[in-house]
């Protein structure tokens, strides 16, 4: 029942957040689609698995679709903008990946042979280290002239959050060295974003906006570490939480501490993609 509340969290209010920072009118379409898509996302969750609950998820993953192909319509960017371009076209399509192991697992069915406990982490994770994590990183490149600690560290965040998020996907279909490298990579690249955060929230345009930017900054420097520790223990052996304690400590923080201030903070600063 947490990570329903987390994805339906994840569906409402983190990515039609996420989509208002994205400044490019192009986007209007999938910002108009979302709406549906989202509500009948979140009450497919809450529905028994079957074909009412694969059919809401369908409609879902329709208003995802309609995100990809945004993100494959954005022209080329020069050179200098790569970074930034990876990490927005990670978020976009993050939601994606989400829909499928959502329609799986709302139909019952072990997509790559995966648990449907696996597969409903699997949308939770999407939404935040794929979506949200992705876009500020993003976000960040692209203010990168206007933050304090320059572009080095910004193109740095941009390129390391997608580039986790790859190997941790990656890792399911492969090994748990390989899904611990990807947390790893995702921790670097969530810490520079986090410190990131935390520089621009010293010189934020109000108190609230600060507090907001700060919390989500703060947030990061200690929930990354639950899952270094989880990632450790899986490929490793070592004690190492739960995935019940994750979703109860790394996943909540993550979900409001992380992804639901950040939206709001950077929204508030007025900061666009």
């Amino acid at each position: 029942m947490l990570v329903n509340l987390l994805v339906t969290v994840g569906m409402l209010v983190v990515v039609p957040a996420g989509l208002r920072l994205i400044g490019d009118p192009a986007v209007a379409l999938a910002r108009r689609c979302w709406p549906v898509g989202a509500v009948a996302g979140a009450v497919s969750l809450w529905l028994p698995r079957g074909t009412a609950a694969t059919g809401l998820a369908t409609v879902y993953a329709c208003a995802a679709a309609v995100l990809c192909a945004y993100a494959v319509s954005r022209p080329v960017r020069p050179r200098r903008e790569w970074p930034v371009e990876a990490a927005v076209l990670t978020a976009l399509i993050s939601p994606a990946v989400a829909a499928s192991a959502l329609v799986a697992e709302r139909a019952g069915y072990q997509l790559f042979g995966f648990e449907l406990g696996i597969l409903a982490l699997t949308v939770a994770h999407f939404h935040f280290a794929g979506f949200a994590a992705a876009l500020i990183a993003g976000l960040q490149g692209r203010l990168a002239g206007h933050l304090p600690a320059g572009r080095v560290a910004a193109d740095a965040a941009a390129l390391t959050v997608p580039a986790g998020t790859l190997l941790v996907l990656l890792g399911y279909f492969t090994a748990e060295a390989v899904e611990l490298a990807g947390a790893l990579v995702l921790t670097a690249g969530m810490w520079t974003v986090g410190w990131l955060t935390w520089r621009y929230a010293r010189t934020a345009p109000d108190r609230l906006t600060a507090l907001l930017l700060g919390c989500s900054a703060a947030v990061l420097a200690a929930s990354m570490v639950l899952a270094v520790s989880w990632a450790l223990g899986e490929a490793t052996g070592l004690p190492h939480p739960s995935l019940a304690w994750m979703a109860a400590t790394h996943g909540v923080a993550n979900a409001l501490g992380f992804a639901v201030c950040a939206m709001v903070g950077w929204r508030r600063a007025g900061a666009y993609l």
